[in-house]
């Protein structure tokens, strides 16, 4: 019996429980605590016996509830341990950002034990070798990133949280009957047996509607067109840490699952469905791209690129090749890299110009914000699949993996997959580099904000907050004195009309005026900054690496894909 497996959950577990009693000091707890965590997942990487990758390695196996047979049976093989690790590092990074950037909504001591909570489940699902026991720790994501989102997230924030708790428990509901219908049909919920059998023991028509009740529970998640809805509204209002664990850690789940249960366990079911999974794929490439070209905040365009990034992951898992479900696993990993930087940037993006309206931008960050646009160019360079960095990799074995599907599946049908793919490629590159050109490039240009008419010291409180109910102004000292100069000349402002935004004008000049006569109110318009640097930096490193060096991971991942899969499919 290993212990590391066990430590990898206790860990996260005990700190949570301690983090009340630490007051002050939760975020330098938290970061001690996730550092230990990450720590343990790099020994885990460094013990692991890379020579046999296929084998599931470091198990930890005890009966957990004998009378139904189950058992606490936890492992990891080269498909889980690559998000074994990437889970610890996101989750670390996200409380050194948070050393930099407290929560907006206060209460610093309860995000940090729910995010510690959070840890637990992902870790725990990565790790899970029982059906039931994956479930559970399946489950125990969804309460703290509620509370994520519902407590300390914008001004949708209620209605994206119950959006996000509804949607994920009806897609648990369904994924919880398919497990059961493997429990009733093979007698047994291990996964490691039950991967070794290849569907030995179980009808094809059982295959069938187990993996139909499977792979619905798990697109939500993941998540596929057109079960997507909630991923959207759940980014934009969730903070940056939450947007970081959801889009690196989260999503990965829901195709972690087709990869360690659907597609092994149910190959007859897999080959049925397979041309309707790679269907709802390429359908969400395409879409997730167009809805990128009409989004106006950055945060929301980045949470649709993850329907097209996550819709190569699942044409990859539908063409049934190690070819694909390769791809689909480094898109995995190079997404969680990608996408997890991005909502860092998009947060201190916003955090600088109290918005993330790309319109409101105006544009010529690189001039005001060298080093955070350089960045943002750099991880959306990254995201369309610049090759040399790690998001090529990835898209580009899943397309591979659909010009060459397995021989269960139609190849023509797949070839056709292949070529709308190519064209979500060519619309991914089309939406960053629109966003670039807005934001980034060009002249800076002062814009007057859009919102509520300027005609009372109420209207000024609107306009120079940050939309969402308890968001604080951009400037709370420049925004005080300009209600307060507006409040001492009212007779500056008239009820709509030009007449009346000059008067708002002059009445917030004169609040800056005002402010500046103090020497208060001017946050400085600062560029990177050191929490930032060690946030954002080793996922830089990351995406270089293995953009340059795929084997990196390929040499983890094939072996243990190969044996998934097993001779009945693999071409």
């Amino acid at each position: 019996m290993s212990w590391l497996p066990i430590a990898l959950v206790a860990a996260p577990l005990l700190g949570a429980l301690i983090a009340p009693a630490t007051r002050d000091r939760a975020v330098t707890w938290g970061i001690a605590v996730s550092a230990v965590v990450l720590a343990l997942a790099v020994t885990l990487a460094a013990v692991f016996d890379h020579a046999r990758p296929a084998a599931m390695q470091l198990r930890t196996d005890r009966p957990w509830i004998p009378g139904l047979g189950l058992r606490f049976h936890l492992g990891v093989d080269g498909v889980s341990l690559p998000l074994v690790v990437l889970t610890a590092l996101l989750t670390f990074l996200c409380f050194v950002h948070l050393a930099g950037h407290p929560p907006a909504g206060g209460r610093t001591g309860a995000l940090v034990v729910t995010l510690l909570v959070l840890e637990v489940g992902m870790i725990g699902t990565f790790l899970a070798l029982d059906l039931l026991l994956f479930f559970v720790f399946f489950e125990v994501v969804l309460v703290p990133m509620y509370f994520v989102i519902a407590l300390w997230g914008g001004a949708g924030r209620r209605a994206a949280s119950l959006k996000f708790i509804l949607y994920t428990l009806l897609g648990s509901a369904v994924l919880l009957i398919g497990l059961l219908v493997v429990w009733t049909e093979a007698g047994t919920l291990d996964m490691v047996a039950l991967a070794g059998r290849h569907g030995s023991g179980i009808a094809r028509s059982a295959q069938i509607v187990a993996f139909l009740a499977i792979g619905l529970g798990l697109a939500v998640k993941t998540p596929m067109w057109p079960l997507h809805t909630w991923l959207p509204d759940a980014h934009t209002e969730a903070p940056t840490v939450g947007s970081v664990l959801l889009a690196g850690v989260l999503l990965k789940m829901g195709s972690y699952g087709f990869a360690r249960i659907a597609i092994p366990v149910l190959p007859e079911g897999a080959a049925a469905l397979a041309p309707w999974l790679g269907a709802l794929a390429v359908v969400g490439i395409v879409y997730g791209s167009l809805a990128c070209l009409a989004q106006r905040d950055l945060k929301r365009m980045i949470a649709y690129s993850s329907v097209g990034h996550m819709g190569f992951v699942l044409l990859g898992f539908a063409s049934l090749t190690p070819v694909g479900l390769n791809g689909a696993l480094f898109a995995n990993v190079a997404h969680g890299l990608i996408t997890g930087l991005l909502f860092f940037l998009a947060g201190a993006v916003k955090e600088r110009y109290g918005t993330a309206d790309m319109r409101r931008l105006g544009g010529g960050m690189l001039r005001r914000l060298p080093y955070v646009a350089s960045l943002l160019t750099f991880a959306c360079v990254a995201s369309l699949g610049l090759p040399g960095l790690a998001g090529f990799w990835g898209e580009m074995l899943a397309l591979l993996g659909a010009f060459r599907p397995a021989a269960v599946v139609s190849r023509p049908l797949f070839l056709v997959f292949m070529a709308v793919g190519g064209l979500g490629t060519v619309l991914t590159a089309a939406y960053f580099l629109r966003m670039l050109s807005r934001v980034t490039h060009g002249r800076p240009v002062e814009t007057i904000p859009p919102g509520p008419p300027l005609a009372t010291a109420e209207g000024v409180r609107a306009v120079l907050s940050e939309a969402g109910e308890g968001a604080e102004p951009v400037e709370p000292v420049a925004a005080a004195a300009a209600v307060a100069a507006l409040e001492r000349e009212p007779e500056a402002v008239v009820d709509g009309g030009e007449a009346g935004a000059t008067g708002a004008a002059r009445a917030l000049g004169a609040g800056a005026a005002d402010a500046a006569e103090t020497g208060q109110g001017k946050r400085p318009f600062r560029d990177v900054t050191a929490h930032e640097l060690v946030a954002w930096l080793p996922l830089v490193a990351l995406i270089v690496l293995f953009g340059l060096w795929p084997k990196a991971l390929l040499a983890v991942t094939t072996p243990a894909v190969q044996a998934l899969l097993g001779p009945g499919v693999a071409p």
